[in-house]
């Protein structure tokens, strides 16, 4: 080995670094790096060797990390004497997380992160939260962040969908006290991956008929035994199927009450489409089910949850019909509209039913 010509560089200084000026080379586990990644990193587990270490482009100064600092410094000296302009990040991505920690406690503490721009949708319902996000980013620079708050819980899950779809960074998000705070950093969206295959299944459940549902969540639970990533998205009538069947003491207001009174509530109140004849048709095709050995719906959607379908209740369609969180059965998400583009945009199949 000849001189050590490689600089060090620590965790404040690594976060301050405009990325895009560096080639990050991540030598952790493929395990650790699926759980903490850095954006646009090369991982190079240190236990595969050093064969892949000529891979790396020399056209940008090159900051080697790994867990704690160590093996980095290995490779540092390594790469230095093949000729890269080389920065070790001391401690590792141990101090990296550590650094991230303080900060976020001293900005909580001092409210540092004030002086970001703020968008405030608070009392916004869906799509206006996502849709005033993105008006606000659209032309703004990229690497500037700003910070959101609303109280929409539907937020949680569109602006997490948003984000991944349109390539923005979501920097962290946190509930306290019934307000969502978000905080977002502008990115260039990412190519797609050449050759991805687009399987997943995306169901809008619009209808609350028995013989419609049934239908929805036989194919659903097909979907899912086939190893496809199956969302349905529950709205208007639909959310009935979602509600508990017992009576659930919230604070409602008197159109809240009488929506309540006139929907089916839960599965076993659900009618048929066709020849209901007053529920005796819905309890006909029950009993012949039954005698039949096919699952009942109470079944398919047990089934469905356990096999991992996702169920998201559109929380806008249930502010309209008086219909609250506590209300709905275990295992059901609130969403927006991005949730079901999002899910939309990955799917080779969406069905409205």
């Amino acid at each position: 080995m000849g001189e050590i010509t490689y600089k060090h560089i620590n965790a404040e200084e690594f976060a301050k670094i405009d990325q895009s000026t560096v080639t990050v080379v991540d030598l952790r586990e493929p395990d650790e790096v699926l759980v903490s990644s850095f954006e646009n990193a090369i991982n190079i587990p240190f236990s595969g060797g050093f064969d892949k270490l000529d891979t790396i482009p020399k056209d940008k100064p090159v900051v080697v990390i790994c867990r704690v600092g160590d093996w980095s410094e290995e490779v540092a000296e390594i790469l230095s004497d093949r000729g890269y302009d080389v920065l070790n990040l001391d401690g590792g991505y141990k101090a990296y997380l550590e650094y991230r920690k303080g900060k976020k406690e001293n900005n909580d503490h001092t409210g540092k992160n004030e002086s970001l721009p703020y968008i405030d949708a608070k009392g916004l319902k869906c799509p206006g939260p996502i849709v005033k996000v993105a008006d606000y980013l659209r032309d703004r620079p990229i690497g500037e962040t700003i910070r959101v708050e609303a109280t929409e819980d539907a937020f949680v899950s569109d602006i997490k969908v948003w984000c991944d779809r349109t390539g923005n960074r979501l920097d962290e998000i946190s509930v306290k006290d019934g307000i969502i705070k978000a905080q977002i950093t502008r990115a260039e969206k990412k190519e797609a991956s050449p050759g991805k295959e687009q399987n997943d299944k995306t169901f809008v459940v619009f209808s609350g008929d028995l013989d419609k549902t049934i239908a929805a969540f036989i194919i659903a639970n097909g979907a899912a035994a086939m190893g496809r990533k199956v969302t349905m998205f529950f709205t208007f009538w639909g959310l009935n199927i979602l509600r508990k069947p017992q009576k659930v003491n919230v604070a409602k207001t008197f159109i809240e009450k009488m929506f309540g009174m006139m929907m089916p509530r839960g599965t076993t109140k659900l009618g048929l489409s066709r020849m209901n004849m007053g529920g005796a048709g819905a309890r006909m095709i029950r009993g012949i089910m039954k005698q039949k050995g096919i699952s009942s719906l109470e079944e398919l959607i047990e089934s469905a949850k356990s096999h991992g379908v996702r169920i998201v209740a559109c929380q806008m369609s249930m502010d309209i019909m008086g219909i609250h969180q506590e209300e709905l059965i275990d295992g059901v998400e609130l969403g927006g509209v991005a949730t079901f583009i999002g899910s939309g945009e990955e799917s080779d199949m969406s069905l409205f039913i």
